[in-house]
């Protein structure tokens, strides 16, 4: 049994001029994103692996949330996860090392929250910047919709 952890990044400032790639977390986003990892380290969970957009933002979010949850996991970059559609970011996770058990990707959305919605065929429940959710799932190969139990959701303006 894998785990997958799916975290939206944190709020982030909408600064004129600005490319969208290189917007800053807010002092909010900044705190929640460390909230973010400190619940899951409650949970018991550390990634072996961490899949990250390079925008800032998501840089920001795993950064933070990972120095309260496990501050050596490795962070691999990739620029497919911005602006990915489910299907897109479920074909990256496909291609994950078997011998890695607990996967997080921080990613934007709709595509993350579909992405949540799609492996768990659970409802559209608020997904906001922050937040994440924990599922159990087989071979990251053979994901497929249906395939995620969703184990637990975070949501920073409720906790």
């Amino acid at each position: 049994m894998n785990t997958l952890i799916l975290l939206r990044h944190a709020k982030a400032a909408h600064v004129p001029g600005l490319a969208d790639r290189e917007r800053p977390l807010t002092d909010r986003g900044e705190q929640d994103a460390g909230r973010a990892g400190q619940a899951l380290k409650r949970m018991g969970l550390s990634p072996d692996l961490v899949l990250c957009s390079p925008s800032m933002r998501t840089r920001q979010t795993a950064e933070l949330a990972l120095a309260a949850l496990a501050p050596q996991a490795p962070v691999h970059l990739d620029s497919e996860i911005y602006e990915a559609y489910p299907d897109e970011l479920l074909e990256l996770i496909g291609r994950t090392d078997d011998e890695v058990s607990t996967l997080l990707l921080v990613g934007h959305n709709p595509g993350v929250h579909e992405l949540v919605m799609n492996l768990s065929l659970t409802s559209d429940e608020a997904f906001p910047p922050g937040a994440f959710a924990v599922l159990e799932t087989g071979a990251w190969a053979d994901l497929g919709p249906g395939d995620g139990r969703l184990v637990s959701r975070w949501n920073p303006k409720v906790d």
